[in-house]
């Protein structure tokens, strides 16, 4: 069976005071379908530079991402957009909910964008969250746990073949991080999606099937 993510060769470097600073070396993965990988590595190592450049967010200098045998970075920017709207879920750190929205149209938000109304379906994503009775809530009106659910709910609306998760648990405590990282393993595997989640928690990668390190733009 071929990778659901093979990476070849891949570079990214930024220009920083005069100097250009590399922050992915020469970047060769591959993970299987169904796995759950943890990027871990020091602050500033590269870890949400490569999870923005797997899910097609960043575009690398040099190299190829492969999902699911499909060179993404071949696509045009419309068929990147729809590849990722139908495939890919992506929890950002900070949520990025958008405050006007209420809890149940943030998460209708991947349905819209594809052509699509999806309440039903979102409001089946909130109530697997464990958030049925807060849709009609504000972002501000819920705890950080809540909205980081609300952000997992949205990510995992239109039942994406792979998911990635940001320090997904980066604003929340011990215990409701556990608490968040229990919730992301069972939802993909219902869904028998492919896991990927960057944390600097050696404690939470250990939920992972394999834990990463990138440190000084390579990762082992």
């Amino acid at each position: 069976m071929p990778p659901m993510i093979q990476t070849i060769g891949l570079h990214r470097a930024y220009r920083l005071g005069g100097k250009n600073l590399s922050v992915l070396q020469d970047v060769n993965l591959s993970i299987e379908k169904g796995e759950k990988i943890f990027l871990c590595g020091p602050s500033g190592a590269g870890k949400t530079t490569l999870l923005y450049t797997l899910a097609g967010l960043e575009t690398p200098q040099a190299g190829k991402v492969f999902i699911d045998q499909v060179d993404i970075y071949a696509l045009s920017r419309t068929a990147q957009a729809h590849f990722r709207n139908q495939q890919i879920g992506y929890i950002f750190q900070n949520y990025f909910l958008l405050p006007e929205l209420t809890a149940l149209e943030n998460v209708m938000v991947p349905g819209a964008i594809g052509g699509n109304d999806h309440k039903t379906q979102a409001l089946k994503a909130l109530e697997r969250v464990g958030l049925k009775d807060r849709g009609d809530h504000l972002p501000a009106e819920l705890s950080g746990g809540e909205q980081q659910r609300v952000a997992i709910a949205r990510a995992i609306v239109n039942q994406p073949a792979l998911l990635f998760a940001d320090e997904p648990t980066g604003n929340l405590d011990s215990h409701n991080s556990q608490v968040i990282m229990d919730l992301l393993i069972e939802l993909t595997n219902e869904n028998h999606s492919t896991l990927i989640v960057v944390t600097h928690d050696q404690a939470l990668a250990k939920n992972g099937d394999r834990m990463l390190t990138i440190k000084d733009g390579v990762v082992s």
